[in-house]
């Protein structure tokens, strides 16, 4: 496996990448603008190893995301390039439409070009993997659950930016063929954690 990260020296990108590195024996191309929540040093670990590479780039610039893309040549892409924090989002909420939609966007574009240009075999087995949240559903009451099926209500910036990118994610399917897998997890917590995320 070549796998692109997007947000790899975040919280959940950093813990993906030294699983794809140390567990799979994947090689892995963390791409991240070094945003508020990124942190280098939780991926210490893995930062002298050959199967690792890190590039300080943003999801926004389609030629940095479209040379990447050829000159690391992936067979999955796993996109949690976000801004994520709701309290923010409340404050301005332009970085994340910049970021979440547009990045999103602009990846999509640069990733589609990439995929359309591979031989049929890797087009076969090549995916594109878009972490988003559970907030896209809104709020549960006091008692429920929420499933692939449950209606998208967002109620902040940061959810509503997220909720469009999972919309254009699943589009690039829809219009373009592109294999896609949108994954929408809840609130996670553990080691390297960004401190603004208190439980």
């Amino acid at each position: 496996m070549r796998a692109l990260v997007t947000g790899g020296a975040g919280f959940i990108g950093s813990a993906l990448c030294l699983a794809l590195v140390r567990d799979r024996g994947a090689d892995v191309l963390n791409v991240d603008k070094l945003g508020i929540g990124s942190n280098l040093a939780s991926l210490s670990e893995i930062e002298h190893s050959t199967r690792y590479t890190f590039l300080q780039a943003d999801v926004c610039d389609g030629e940095a995301m479209a040379a990447a893309l050829e000159g690391f040549r992936p067979t999955h892409v796993f996109h949690l390039a976000a801004e994520t924090h709701v309290d923010r989002s409340i404050d301005g909420a332009l970085p994340f439409i910049e970021t979440n939609v547009v990045g999103t966007q602009t990846l999509l574009d640069a990733v589609r070009s990439y995929w359309q240009g591979l031989a049929s075999e890797d087009r076969d087995g090549f995916r594109f993997v878009h972490v988003s949240t559970d907030e896209v559903f809104g709020a549960l009451g006091d008692t429920g659950i929420f499933t692939e099926d449950s209606p998208y209500d967002p109620s902040s910036p940061y959810s509503a930016s997220k909720a469009a990118a999972d919309h254009l994610v699943r589009a690039a399917h829809r219009t373009h063929g592109l294999p896609v897998l949108v994954s929408n997890c809840s609130n996670n917590y553990g080691p390297r954690q960004f401190p603004e995320k208190l439980i």
